[in-house]
């Protein structure tokens, strides 16, 4: 991947989603040094706030809608709030990526099935080149696949998922440069 002006996108990392998640000390620590990756390459650090589903529309302005503690945003930094799994649909992400010049997004956070997924296969179709951070995203167990599982599949189907122009690309997050 040609280098662009990229940005670190950390999804729904949040403390109701990160207490049931699995690997989640370990995706803590592979968020955070991301985190600190891109704040030491002064690469911007957006962070999306999942605003809830069907399931969740009670939990905004509660302890589990707040972002984790271990990976609360700066105030320098953009937090986005988000009515479904696109982090796209309905937000200004969009408008404030392009307003930073951004052609590059490093993804991490939850849940690899829905809004991990969603956002970096809308993320192709919309002009960015997208990197996903296998061992910084997570979930929980589902009914009919494991956590580990539903990982393990998202990381091998979304590689080289995209089009002709963009495209993501799945690697360790030791591995991902700023």
């Amino acid at each position: 991947m040609i280098a662009a002006t990229t940005a670190l996108l950390v999804i729904d990392a949040q403390t109701g989603l990160l207490e049931r998640a699995h690997r989640r000390d370990e995706t803590i620590a592979a968020i955070n040094d991301l985190i600190s990756r891109a704040r030491a390459a002064n690469a911007p650090v957006v962070y999306v706030q999942h605003d809830g589903g069907d399931e969740d529309r009670a939990w905004v302005g509660t302890d589990a809608w707040q972002i984790h503690p271990a990976i609360l945003p700066r105030r320098d930094e953009l937090l986005i709030r988000k009515p479904a799994s696109d982090s796209f649909y309905g937000t200004r992400l969009r408008s404030e990526l392009e307003r930073l010049g951004i052609g590059r997004l490093v993804v991490a956070g939850l849940r690899t099935e829905m809004c991990i997924d969603t956002t970096c296969r809308v993320a192709t179709s919309s002009g960015f080149d997208v990197e996903l951070a296998a061992d910084a995203h997570t979930t929980r167990d589902g009914d009919h696949l494991s956590a580990a599982q539903i990982g393990a599949h998202h990381n091998e189907t979304l590689d080289d998922f995209g089009n002709d122009e963009h495209v993501v690309v799945v690697r360790p997050a030791a591995e991902i440069a700023f």
